[in-house]
């Protein structure tokens, strides 16, 4: 499995950015996605995540109101709506599959299986 991150840029804070990560591979619809960001000196530290039916969404306290993730099965891509950006938001952003279909969800980065190469996210006061 390959993934590709993309979406990332320079925003203004109070800004959006839309996210995206695409998935090689024919059964995207039986992994569970989430996204992790890493800033500078920092941890990386989990986002968001959805299920691989798309059912189910969790979000980091600091995401949650503001972000948005969504998937399209069909077209093997995840998307992460990042609206009111903020400077501590900036990062780079990383998506990630497990290979799981239930209904549970993971905030752990150690739960995921594939990497994506991260986006860059910079938002300026």
């Amino acid at each position: 499995v390959q993934l590709q991150a993309s979406g990332g840029g320079l925003v203004q804070a109070g800004g959006s950015l839309r996210l995206s990560c695409a998935a090689s591979g024919r059964t995207f619809s039986s992994y569970a996605v989430g996204w992790f960001r890493q800033a500078p000196g920092k941890e990386r530290e989990f986002v968001a995540t959805i299920t691989s039916s798309g059912g189910t969404t969790y979000y980091a306290d600091s995401a949650k109101g503001r972000f948005t993730i969504s998937r399209d099965n069909a077209k093997n891509t995840v998307h992460l709506q990042m609206n009111s950006l903020k400077p501590e938001n900036t990062a780079v952003y990383y998506c990630a599959l497990k290979v799981y279909s239930g209904i549970l969800f993971f905030t752990g980065s150690g739960a995921y299986d594939y990497w994506g190469q991260g986006t860059q996210v910079t938002v300026s006061s």
